[in-house]
């Protein structure tokens, strides 16, 4: 990892501190000057979620959580707020099938791949269903929790969901244009080169977990890019502030962009444990998808960013 330059934050000299305090995501969250930022990607990878071509735009200076937003954190604010998310509320969301516990009540889920079940009293309290719970996940990141779950607690820690401009910015760590947060090398399915937590082996039937893990990870676990920013590939992906468009005037793009719009999509960015080059190449950092602002899954959750 090449020295900050100058001007730019360096990498942080130990982990943050992860305990659910108010006072602890001020202490930690990284201050980035802002500039001049690459987005997107001029190589056509999957040029139906709109992520070429790669352009120069500006971002102002923010402040970000090195960390996504952990269940600690998330259950201070259930407990200062008496807060239900929309999974709640509904009373279901979406579970890998493979990450299912027995008992649990599961039906297919509609307009979804056969892998994703809907399972009756799934939350982020809740991961996979009643029967589960989050012993020995506190550090993990919250899923199961909404677009407009992530901007409830936000409003609530001072904070505000990234752009997209933004987030790319900062998972960048100092390196425009690369690949990934770490560079360009990709990771392996052998265990030579595991950088983040994303599947290994053949999507979906088989996961060797050679990264350690074959669910979430802890929001501090492996190396940090170069602003001191932890799993900004894969592990689970982060909602944005942005609502999700492509950005083409052909047809599929228009066609695309009004299923968007009907469902009120927002943004995705980061991928999450289970893409895979062969199926999901959602882990760089250009790669963006969309999803409803009610919707909810066991992958997805948020970090926060601060204006300066």
């Amino acid at each position: 990892m090449p020295p900050a330059a100058a001007g730019e934050p360096s990498a942080r000299a130990a982990p943050p501190a992860l305990d659910a305090t108010p006072a602890a995501p001020l202490q930690r969250r990284v201050h980035l000057p802002g500039g001049r930022a690459r987005v997107g990607t001029h190589e056509r990878l999957l040029p139906q979620d709109g992520e070429s071509p790669a352009r120069e735009v500006r971002v102002g200076p923010f402040a970000i959580d090195p960390l996504a937003v952990t269940n600690a954190w998330f259950a201070a604010f259930v407990q200062a707020t008496g807060y239900r998310t929309e999974a709640e509320r509904y009373g279901w969301s979406l579970v890998f099938d493979a990450c299912l516990v027995a008992a649990a009540a599961t039906m297919g889920a509609a307009a979804a791949p056969s892998w994703w079940r809907r399972v009756d009293g799934a939350s982020w309290q809740r991961p996979e269903g009643p029967h589960s719970d989050l012993t020995g996940r506190l550090a993990h990141p919250v899923v199961h929790v909404s677009f407009n779950d992530a901007v409830a607690f936000a409003a609530w820690a001072g904070g505000r969901l990234p752009t997209e401009v933004e987030w790319e910015y900062a998972a960048a760590g100092g390196r425009p244009g690369a690949r990934f947060p770490w560079g360009d090398r990709e990771p392996d399915d052998d265990g030579a080169f595991l950088p983040c937590n994303i599947w290994q082996g053949e999507f979906p039937g088989t996961n060797s977990g050679r990264d350690g893990f074959l669910g979430t990870a802890p929001a501090d676990a492996f190396a940090p890019n170069g602003y001191g920013l932890f799993n900004m590939s894969g592990n689970t992906w982060e909602w944005c502030a942005d609502a999700f468009r492509v950005r083409s005037l052909t047809r599929a793009a228009k066609a695309r962009n009004q299923q968007a719009a009907r469902s009120k999509e927002r943004l995705l960015k980061g991928g999450s444990y289970l893409c895979h080059r062969s199926y999901c190449y959602r882990y760089r950092i250009a790669a963006r998808t969309g999803a409803a602002a009610d919707s909810s899954t066991g992958h997805v959750g948020f970090r926060l960013v601060f204006d300066d």
